[in-house]
């Protein structure tokens, strides 16, 4: 059963995008991951649909980031552990290189980039708040590939042996809810503000009606891989007319264009002449 809206936490993808559509919040976030400062955030955005090819499977981040060094930093936010996330990563790794990569491009142009998976649980099951995984040379364990890729999954469930203390806080937080410090106080803050705009409300809800759509589809074509990704594949397969009417309820209710055009797949100038 779906969550009311008023029910949604950080740990919801619909409020983990809306706040981490944020530069100041993002970056703090990826800054606590890394255990580092990063360059100026100059791209962030939500809800990217990336289709690879017609009979390719497609996907949907919930945030892309870029920063001024031409670093990228894909963040989802996973609630439920549905034990496929080193494959999904990598297919994820894979959909990013071919998006930023255009034909006729020397490979060495590939951005730095990272994949973070911010997990409710631990994944990996050795207790550890943060796994970092980069290709090293099983020979010597030293040699690292410098392949520009780095995967971190992010495990909330051990909130308590984060040495950092405001990731410490942060993870926290996205698992129980608990606001013990400033950066966690003001994202509390930035929830409140959401939940009470109704334009974000009603948003969510013409979402909820469509992802269910969607997953029926999913679902109907034999895809029972989770409503992520049921959603996904209903989204890249549904038709251009299904599409062209959804446009126009996410216009009445005052998505933006850009959104839009995440959502759905349409071009701008599709949109605009709706």
């Amino acid at each position: 059963m779906r969550k009311s809206f008023d029910e949604l936490t950080i740990a919801d993808d619909f409020m983990f995008c809306k706040i981490m559509q944020d530069e100041e919040v993002c970056k703090t976030f990826l800054e606590m991951t890394l255990a580092g400062q990063i360059g100026k955030i100059i791209s962030l955005s939500s809800q990217n649909a990336i289709i690879t090819g017609s009979e390719a499977k497609s996907i949907r981040l919930d945030i892309l980031a870029k920063d001024e060094t031409g670093k990228t930093y894909d963040i989802e936010m996973q609630a439920v552990n549905e034990h496929n996330l080193p494959k999904r990563m990598r297919y994820y790794q894979a959909a990013i290189d071919v998006l930023f990569l255009d034909k006729g491009e020397h490979y060495s142009n590939l951005n730095d980039s990272y994949i973070i998976f911010l997990c409710l649980f631990d994944s990996i099951g050795k207790g550890k708040p943060v796994y970092s995984f980069e290709n090293i040379c099983l020979e010597d364990r030293q040699t690292l590939l410098q392949d520009g890729t780095k995967k971190i999954i992010i495990n909330a469930d051990a909130f308590g042996k984060a040495k950092n203390k405001d990731l410490s806080g942060f993870l926290e937080y996205v698992k129980t809810g608990k606001v013990t410090t400033e950066f966690t106080g003001r994202i509390e803050k930035m929830v409140e503000t959401v939940k009470s705009t109704e334009q974000a409300r009603s948003e969510y809800r013409f979402i909820s009606a469509f992802e269910m759509d969607a997953l029926y589809y999913g679902r109907q074509k034999g895809r029972e891989e989770g409503r992520k990704e049921g959603v996904q594949e209903g989204i890249a397969q549904g038709s251009y007319q299904t599409k062209c009417e959804t446009a126009k309820k996410l216009l009445e209710i005052g998505l933006s264009v850009e959104n839009i055009v995440k959502a759905t797949g349409l071009s701008r100038e599709e949109i605009e002449k709706l």
